[in-house]
């Protein structure tokens, strides 16, 4: 099938659901064909997976998410000057 690119961007949810079809869909400009619309080889929907991180993760300070004291505050930035 050959479209001209104004039909391709009026058409397109049409023109995918043909590729998917397995249609060779050559959209042209000016008469000149310039891209073909073909379905991939293989469909690539993949399920997240989860928990490929556990075990490569290593907290050094488990209380990291706690406030600082005033103390750690001026040890860090050089408080008291």
């Amino acid at each position: 099938m050959d479209v001209s690119v104004a039909d391709a961007k009026n058409k397109l949810p049409e023109l995918i659901k043909a590729a998917e079809q397995g249609e060779r869909v050559t959209i042209c400009r000016r008469g000149i064909p310039v891209v073909d619309l073909v379905r991939t080889k293989k469909p690539s929907r993949k399920k997240p997976m989860l928990g490929t991180l556990k075990g490569k993760i290593k907290v050094f300070d488990p209380d990291w998410w706690k406030p600082m004291t005033d103390k750690e505050v001026d040890d860090l930035f050089g408080g008291g000057e």
